[in-house]
């Protein structure tokens, strides 16, 4: 018997009018402080938005709400096992990184601090759809690298790359090669094994080598290494960056680009060991989206990692310079907004059942 994708509200089309930048209030982590006990900012997904707001980039009727990845959509890339493992708080605990946890009810867990998690992920998901439609996407969160079907780590408890990717191999015609440009400063070892076998799947990934997690395995799956010194400066990373892209795309030409944007490049970031400056960032993000929208591939952009409280503000400059430079573009994306019907300013972007 063949098998039929299942039901999903994560497929379904936003008003036209919307911009193709995923967000929900839902992102953030907040919960007696504890979020404070881990490096990561668990409350940059907002301060994202709210710079985007205040330059009047987007508005939030003009923002697409995620919504909460279900439990089936979870399956379509996790074993029921690897599910099972996250109703135990320990478990939570050890893959977040943040001790205290492992002392709280799970359903506290669940709703404090996976449920959040499980928002970013179907926002991800989300974002796929809509990058193959619009020509781009980008998801406020989400870039879960470290987690693969069955097991988590490094604050990443639901692997949204893998799933985003799955989702548009079951379910959109014509999407049937995916390339991963991974540019977190850690390497991206569960999309990594997740995809090992799968020829369908490029990953290009340019990390720190010293640093977590040094999945000796998991590297035997990257098409393109970039394996980085500690301390890289902004020219020697610019020029790797440049160069290797450029490569990846011209030895295949993928249907779709997920392009994991982490931070945790900048100079300072306590995880990353790297020494990039903000406007290297930009840079950074600028380059990889004139490469794709150069071959009108779409391309789905996550923010992943960053461990500093300046981070939010870089990645909505990025964002601006995007924009500012036409590499995403509201009149392209929403192409069909002219109709009168979809013009409906005072609804929000929800997906409409």
């Amino acid at each position: 018997m063949p098998k039929w994708p299942h039901r999903t509200e994560l497929y379904e089309d936003p008003p036209s009018a919307c911009w193709p930048i995923v967000y929900s209030p839902d992102y953030n982590i907040t919960f007696m402080g504890l979020e404070k006990l881990h490096p990561f900012d668990a409350g940059k997904w907002g301060k994202v938005i709210s710079f985007l707001k205040e330059e009047k980039l987007i508005a939030d009727d003009l923002i697409v709400q995620a919504r909460e990845a279900t439990d089936e959509d979870l399956l379509v890339a996790h074993t029921r096992r690897y599910l099972n493992k996250l109703k135990w708080s320990f478990v939570v605990a050890t893959i977040t990184e943040i001790p205290p946890v492992a002392f709280l009810p799970n359903f506290v867990v669940q709703r404090k601090v996976l449920k959040p998690l499980r928002t970013q992920t179907g926002g991800t998901i989300m974002a796929g759809k809509l990058a193959v439609d619009r020509g781009w996407a980008i998801n406020v969160g989400g870039g879960f690298h470290h987690c693969s079907s069955d097991k988590g780590g490094g604050f990443c408890a639901y692997a949204d790359i893998t799933l985003a990717i799955k989702f548009l191999f079951e379910r959109v015609q014509g999407v049937s090669k995916a390339t991963i440009i991974d540019l977190d400063a850690h390497q991206g070892n569960g999309h990594e094994r997740d995809f090992m076998d799968d020829h369908r799947v490029y990953i290009m990934d340019a990390y720190n080598r010293y640093i977590y997690p040094g999945d000796g395995f998991a590297k035997r799956a990257i098409k393109r290494k970039v394996e980085l010194e500690w301390g890289t400066e902004d020219t020697e990373y610019l020029q790797k960056v440049h160069t290797h892209v450029e490569g990846a795309l011209n030895e295949l030409k993928p249907d779709i680009i997920v392009y994991n944007a982490g931070t945790d490049i900048l100079d300072g970031d306590p995880l990353g060991g790297l020494a990039i400056s903000p406007q290297g960032i930009v840079k950074r993000d600028e380059v990889v989206f004139k490469a794709a929208r150069s071959r009108r591939i779409p391309i789905l952009m996550v923010t992943s990692g960053g461990y500093q409280k300046r981070t939010a503000r870089i990645i909505a400059d990025s964002i601006l310079n995007l924009h500012n430079l036409g590499l995403i573009d509201k009149e392209l994306a929403t192409s069909g907004a002219g109709n009168p019907k979809f013009i409906e300013k005072t609804r929000r972007c929800v997906f409409h059942t």
